[in-house]
């Protein structure tokens, strides 16, 4: 028999579930001062991705 891998980890599966509500959001953002774009990275839940979006 083969031997199990030593990295193989069981979830909990309420767990996994939960996590497929988060996504990550990428937006870029443009500098005041020198017009340079900037990207601002944020784990959002889903139903708030377009209040983040929203934000200036």
């Amino acid at each position: 028999m083969a031997k199990q891998a030593k990295t193989a980890i069981k979830k909990d599966a309420k767990a996994a579930a939960d996590a497929k509500n988060w996504t990550k959001v990428i937006r870029a953002v443009r500098s005041p001062k020198t017009g340079a774009y900037t990207f601002k990275e944020a784990i959002v839940h889903k139903d708030k991705i377009k209040d983040f979006l929203a934000q200036k």
